[in-house]
């Protein structure tokens, strides 16, 4: 589960891994304030310098001082300010690129369940905000926050050497300032939040029409999918005007605000220099102290709604990282050693969750290491959830499931995972290349073994029929092929992985007959030495398996070979009368 349960707590652990390098930006833009606060101080002087002499006297040889002072300052200022850009030019993307890598890992840790139930769009957004949103917050602090309150105070106190009277005005409007806006800052970020809500589910749902758009066209739904979508987009305007509303009503009594410090500064200026406590160079110094506070304090102010906007996206996008695994694995747990590939079924018991009543019941069943195994059933019977077992796709409430003898809920889910090779019904593929996504099966797979594995598929004829052959690119999801050549992709991928468990739901369903027959001899070369389980509705491809288990509604009610079971002219023996052109149908009659 991801650790970080607050955003200032995941701000914290990724800034703390580059300290040295934020102390500096802290301590440059420290410098930076400095130069602000004394920059009215030096102008100050000089002007009362100039003054108290007539226009005979040489100005460099009076006013040399502080103007020297004020050059020196912005000088290194400015040398500061330009290798604080240097280090977060160095620094930054590593921080983004740590904090995107870690999410990612987090997110793609969590079991199929949760994709199916969350928009890819939505949790690509989170993963996105996460980063960029981080980068904001901690330059915020560091060249906003710190910089400026500790020019407020610099400015404070050479204001109290005219009179504590100006300090204690400017105070009071900063203590207003800040009271008002951390009375509002609640409201602000709650509406932030929910406005990050409502525009990650107008992603999310614009990333739901564009992956269906073959259906949108199909059906001629191009303008139902933007009443769809507008419905969508409705209570995201409606967010948007009031977050929007909230900082206009903020900014309203802020300008009001600094309105009346301007004016009381402004009067106790005039005054103060007709009663002769206030010199020519001392209202130079209060106004150019008060106009620069006022600018910045708003600015801050400003910056104050887009702070809590972004810690309102991290926070939303935390929720789902802090999403605690389905499927767990267990701290330093061992890998799973496949030296036979056997698979048992303990005592199983597993129902969906949302669902009434358990798929299976204690299901018990043993399949031998290398055994060929075909599953039939009709739809919902409990076959793919079955395999989906094995693979922990989903883990039972109850019971184990071992292969060789190990519970594959105490080992590394990846070792389980490397041990068996999964050929899906409707597989997808990368937007990578051809050779990418057949050599996915096994990484450090030679291009000669590529190639080998297209061909057992019988995928190599139109790979090298294509312009660019192997380093074609498929699309995203694979949408430049076909579904059949998708399939054949799968299986030659499946092939490399060279994996000692093989399971195939319904591998062939999208080939033409005379491919099916093809790959079928190819299947079974690939099948040789492994334990197999074959989903299939074609009864009739699981001739040469050496045992068939028949499910229904979670329950295994005949287990034997192909002859046998038709010669006990049971249930099986009735599907294989009554299935067309051998394809099992889908319901019982």
């Amino acid at each position: 589960m991801y650790q970080h349960q607050t955003v200032f707590g995941f701000l914290w652990f990724y800034t703390k891994q580059h300290v040295w390098g934020f102390a500096f930006m802290g301590f440059a833009m420290l410098v930076w304030a400095l130069n602000e606060a004394l920059f009215p101080y030096f102008i100050k002087e000089i002007i009362e310098i100039l003054a108290q002499h007539d226009r005979l006297t040489s100005p460099w040889e009076i006013v040399w001082g502080p103007l020297g002072s004020l050059v020196g300052l912005w000088l290194t200022m400015d040398v500061f300010m330009r290798a604080q850009g240097a280090v977060a030019v160095r620094m930054m993307p590593k921080f983004c690129k740590k904090i995107r890598h870690d999410a990612f890992w987090q997110v793609t840790g969590h079991s199929q369940q949760f994709f199916v139930t969350h928009f890819s769009g939505n949790i690509a957004n989170k993963i996105n905000d996460l980063p960029r949103g981080a980068e904001y917050l901690v330059e915020q602090v560091l060249t906003d926050f710190v910089p400026i309150l500790f020019m407020f105070c610099l400015s404070m106190v050479l204001m109290g050497q005219v009179s504590l009277l100006f300090t204690l005005v400017t105070t009071v409007w900063f203590c207003l300032h800040v009271l008002v806006v951390f009375m509002n800052v609640g409201a602000v970020t709650r509406s932030a939040s929910q406005l990050a809500d409502a525009t990650s589910h107008v992603s999310g749902k614009v990333v739901d029409a564009l992956t269906n758009i073959l259906s949108m066209r199909l059906f001629a739904r191009r303008t139902y999918e933007l009443s769809y979508f507008n419905l969508a987009q409705e209570e995201e305007a409606q967010r948007r005007g009031d977050a929007r509303a909230r900082v206009v009503f903020l900014n309203m009594i802020l300008g009001g605000l600094t309105f009346i410090l301007i004016a009381v500064t402004m009067g106790l200026l005039v005054y103060g220099w007709q009663d002769g406590w206030v010199s020519i160079g001392d209202f130079s110094l209060i106004s150019m102290l008060v106009f620069s506070l006022v600018g910045l304090i708003w600015h801050l102010s400003f910056e104050m709604s887009s702070f809590f906007k972004e810690v309102g996206l991290i926070k939303a996008a935390l929720s789902i990282l802090k999403t605690p695994y389905a499927i767990e694995e267990k701290e330093n747990a061992p890998d799973l050693a496949v030296k036979e590939g056997s698979i048992t079924f303990d005592h199983v018991t597993f129902g969906y969750q949302g669902r009434e009543g358990a798929l299976f019941k204690e299901l018990c069943l043993h399949i031998p290491a290398g055994q060929k195994v075909g599953l039939v059933g009709y739809s919902g019977s409990g076959k793919t959830s079955f395999a989906n077992l094995i693979v922990r796709a989903f883990d039972p409430q109850d019971g184990k499931i071992l292969i060789d003898g190990n519970d594959i809920k105490e080992v590394r889910y990846e070792s389980l995972a490397r041990a068996i090779a999964f050929i899906p019904q409707d597989p997808t593929l990368f937007h990578r290349t051809l050779k990418e996504n057949i050599r996915y099966g096994r990484l450090e797979a030679s291009d000669a073994e590529v190639y080998q594995a297209a061909a057992l598929a019988h995928a190599d004829l139109f790979i090298q029929a294509l312009k660019e052959g192997y380093d074609t690119s498929v699309g995203e999801r694979g949408l430049k092929l076909s579904g059949g050549q998708r399939q054949r992709i799968a299986i030659a991928r499946a092939a490399l992985k060279n994996a000692p468990i093989l399971i195939l739901d319904e591998a062939t369903s999208a080939l033409d007959s005379v491919t099916e027959r093809l790959i079928q001899d190819s299947l079974h070369e690939i099948m040789q030495g492994r334990t197999t389980l074959v989903i299939a509705h074609r009864l009739s491809t699981l001739q040469d398996m050496d045992r068939i288990l028949l499910f229904d509604k979670g329950k295994i009610v005949e287990d034997g070979s192909c002859d046998a079971l038709l010669a006990q002219r049971g249930v099986f023996y009735q599907l294989w009368q009554m299935q067309s052109e051998g394809f099992l149908p889908d319901e019982a009659s």
